[in-house]
């Protein structure tokens, strides 16, 4: 039998069976541990069956399941997630807890920096009812994205390194300012879920020797930034928070510790002085 017979005969035999027990099966098999679940999802998201067995294919070898349907859940919104874009964690929505806690006034001035798909920006402002949002990124991919995320919030993307793209007029008027900056030590990639180190972009992922080499640049210049009475907010592993804390000391911010056992979520939260 010829290659391309192969192939077909493999294909025909992948979009013979598309029930949902045989998709458990597979993704169980492939080692997804919640396989009904995402099984349940395939089927919803596919409009065909050639598009479900296509989608059952990605995620069996390895895919993110969140860049195969095309969106992630984040505090209850469907946020987009192209491929190679960094997939917003469930942990991080103590984060955004934790801002939307601190908005002292109407319509405050948001900063989402590392912003990835604009997912923290865009829950931000659903939780708020409105705001003034900006958000950046280095990687033009996730600037791609975030731009559909967050355009949809009235916010506005900017891409490039940390604070240089944002607005000068922006400088000293920032009252929530959301830094998910990567924070995984250089020589621990490796250890990651194949997920994360093969189909995210190490950008998002790669803190530096220590993992806090991005936080210390955003701690240090914060303080320019925030209105008087104005918060930054950054999500860290438990093990690194004192040294977080220490950069945002160093920043001129005060600090205090928020963390949720149930999410496994660590975030410092600095406030500049009045």
């Amino acid at each position: 039998m010829s290659i391309s017979s192969l192939l077909s005969a493999h294909s025909s035999a992948s979009l013979s069976d598309l029930s949902e027990p045989s998709i458990v099966t597979r993704l169980r098999s492939a080692g997804c541990v919640f396989a009904e679940d995402e099984a349940r999802l395939l089927l919803s998201a596919a409009a065909t069956p050639s598009a479900l067995a296509d989608m059952v294919e990605r995620r069996i070898t390895g895919l993110p399941l969140e860049h195969v349907v095309g969106w992630a859940e984040f505090c209850g919104l469907r946020i987009e997630v192209d491929a190679g874009v960094f997939v917003p964690r469930p942990r991080t929505e103590f984060l955004v807890a934790q801002a939307t806690a601190l908005a002292a006034r109407p319509r405050p001035v948001v900063v989402d920096l590392c912003c990835g798909s604009g997912a923290l920006g865009a829950a931000l402002a659903a939780a708020l009812g409105g705001i003034e949002l900006h958000a950046a990124d280095i990687d033009p991919a996730a600037v791609r994205c975030a731009r559909r995320n967050v355009t949809s919030a009235a916010g506005r993307v900017y891409e490039g390194d940390l604070y240089a793209p944002l607005p000068r007029s922006l400088r000293g008027r920032v009252d929530i300012l959301l830094a998910n900056a990567p924070y995984v030590p250089s020589e621990h990639i490796g250890l990651l879920p194949p997920e994360a180190r093969d189909h995210e972009p190490r950008v998002a992922l790669d803190g530096g020797a220590d993992g806090l080499d991005v936080q210390r640049r955003v701690a240090s210049a914060a303080a320019q930034w925030l209105a008087p009475g104005g918060h930054l907010l950054m999500e860290t592993s438990e093990r690194q928070a004192p040294h977080t804390a220490e950069a945002f000391t160093r920043g001129g911010l005060t600090v205090r510790l928020a963390t949720c056992d149930d999410l496994g979520a660590t975030v410092i939260i600095g406030t500049r002085p009045h």
